[in-house]
């Protein structure tokens, strides 16, 4: 079974719009890998956090800021497909 990603976002912050931009995101450069992508509206203020199978992999709150997308994915990628190259988007320790 493909793993499963979830996005949760605070509707109150106006927050659809990243959460939906941030699946679209993951989708394109997971294709393959997942099976699917949800977005979740919060219930508690300022909530976005993105997990995948239920771990988290990236909560706003605690990491004082959102993600970039090049650091989301990669934090993925190393979860759900590690040996898989991001070309571009990829860490330069990755590449060497």
């Amino acid at each position: 079974m493909k793993p499963s990603v979830e996005i949760e976002y605070c509707p109150g912050c106006r927050w659809l719009l990243r959460a939906g931009w941030t699946a679209q995101e993951l989708l394109t450069t997971f294709e393959a890998e997942l099976g699917a992508v949800s977005l979740k509206p919060a219930e508690v203020g300022g909530t976005f956090t993105v997990r995948v199978d239920g771990h988290l992999l990236w909560d706003r709150k605690a990491e004082g800021r959102f993600p970039e997308m090049k650091e989301l994915k990669q934090r993925l990628r190393d979860q759900i497909a590690p040996e898989r190259d991001l070309g571009h988007s990829d860490t330069e320790a990755r590449k060497d």
